[in-house]
């Protein structure tokens, strides 16, 4: 069932995004070689909670961590641990807020030190790709178009798209209907309309699109072992134009200043 938010309600989704988006900015400030992931976790969880919200993935279905930390061939849900971040990773991070009865989630990768040309390709390819679906998701348009979007951009440069692992819808709940896919066919799926709350998250390989699960239950890579890049905003469907409610920009002031 379709859940479409009032405009009170996509406030509340809009604070709660915009301290996933500043979280996420303070975990940009401790990405280098030699951190752990453990290390981002824990600044992560501190950060919430001292904004007034509490961490949306810890315990969410049993998800042990506040952060989901997926290094180089992990796709998401890879487990914040005492891994060391080496020179040339790259790590997605995907975070989530729950505070006045509604969620927050995005998600964005990160270089750690120099990343190779290759690499930064990728990152760069599939954080375009997330924008091309937000400029579909529009009002009488539909869910094939945004996948179709994503799917056109990130193959015609050389990649493949996850088929399992989609976005979705967003409120109450940290995933609600719709599911999003980052494939599709134009004129597909469900019809857009104002209100609805989605977070759209091309999840795009290096190699091949197959994906497979580690025995932890929870940490996704791919089949081939070559990189994988995850990005993610949160948006409300409008008549013209999509609303992104979650942002980068806090994260790239952090990430230029380094550069």
């Amino acid at each position: 069932m379709l859940v479409y938010k009032t405009e009170e309600e996509i406030e509340i989704i809009r604070r709660n995004n915009l301290l996933v988006s500043k979280t996420l900015a303070e975990v940009a400030k401790l990405i280098k070689p030699g951190i752990t992931t453990l290390e981002l976790d824990k600044r992560a969880e501190e950060y919430i909670r001292d904004n007034g919200a509490v961490p949306g993935f810890l315990g969410y279905g049993g998800y042990p961590n506040t952060l989901c930390t997926s290094v180089n061939d992990e796709v998401v849900h890879g487990i914040p641990s005492n891994r060391v971040l080496k020179e040339g990773d790259i790590v997605s991070v995907d975070c989530g807020t729950y505070m006045e009865g509604f969620y927050g989630d995005t998600a964005y990768t990160f270089p750690v030190g120099e990343v190779n040309k290759d690499v930064r390709n990728l990152m760069k390819t599939t954080k375009e790709s997330l924008f091309k679906g937000i400029e579909n998701a529009v009002e009488g348009f539909r869910i094939g178009d945004i996948g179709y979007a994503v799917q056109l951009h990130a193959e015609n440069a050389g990649y493949s798209v996850v088929r399992e692992m989609v976005g979705h819808g967003l409120g109450r709940e940290m995933h609600e209907a719709p599911e999003v896919p980052n494939y599709g066919k134009r004129g597909r799926g469900i019809k857009l309309a104002e209100g609805l709350v989605i977070c759209i998250e091309p999840m795009i390989n290096m190699g091949n699109k197959y994906i497979k699960q580690d025995p932890d239950g929870w940490t996704i890579r791919t089949i081939d072992g070559k990189p994988s890049a995850h990005y993610e905003l949160a948006v409300v469907i409008r008549k013209d134009k999509a609303e992104i409610l979650s942002t980068f920009k806090y994260i790239e002031e952090i990430i230029n200043i380094e550069e």
